[in-house]
């Protein structure tokens, strides 16, 4: 079930997002970022199982949001449970009224069954790079930078 992460949860989302960071190309968060941004993170959980899934909804400015640090367990991808957790992501930033989302990502296949196109660079705002300098990759990004309009 997807659900909003609890605070007693921010340990096993580092743990993920640490793994995954190796795997995945996913960008880890120090654990006072995650304590700090909790109301951004979604977990999928069956029962009182460990956390298979995870992926947050950040909010950039009034009408632009990122979902951002999408991973699966190795076990049990292919299952659905990344898109049922970007579409949570989705259903809260239209709730919220935001107009756009963006996402940056290695596989781009997996946003455009969303509906994100892929854009350049400078079809986002500068202030969404500010993170880039904390990123393993900086400044040698090979990330796609995708974008779904949600007023269309």
């Amino acid at each position: 079930m997807v659900r909003k992460a609890l605070i007693t949860e921010v340990p096993d989302i580092y743990r993920m997002l640490v793994e995954f960071a190796s795997q995945w190309d996913i960008l880890p968060r120090k654990m006072a970022e995650l304590y700090s941004s909790l109301r951004d993170y979604y977990v999928y959980r069956e029962d009182r199982g460990p956390i298979l899934g995870i992926a947050a909804l950040h909010i950039f400015w009034e009408n632009l949001g990122e979902i951002r640090s999408v991973a699966v367990v190795e076990e049990h991808r292919q299952q659905g449970i990344g898109s049922r957790l970007v579409e949570s992501c989705l259903a809260e930033a239209r709730n919220l009224g935001l107009k756009k989302v963006f996402a940056l990502t290695s596989r781009p296949g997996f946003f455009q069954r969303f509906g994100f196109r892929e854009v350049t660079r400078d079809d986002l705002p500068p202030i969404i790079w500010a993170e880039c300098v904390q990123c393993l990759k900086f400044p040698d990004c090979d990330e796609i930078p995708m974008l779904l309009d949600l007023e269309s």
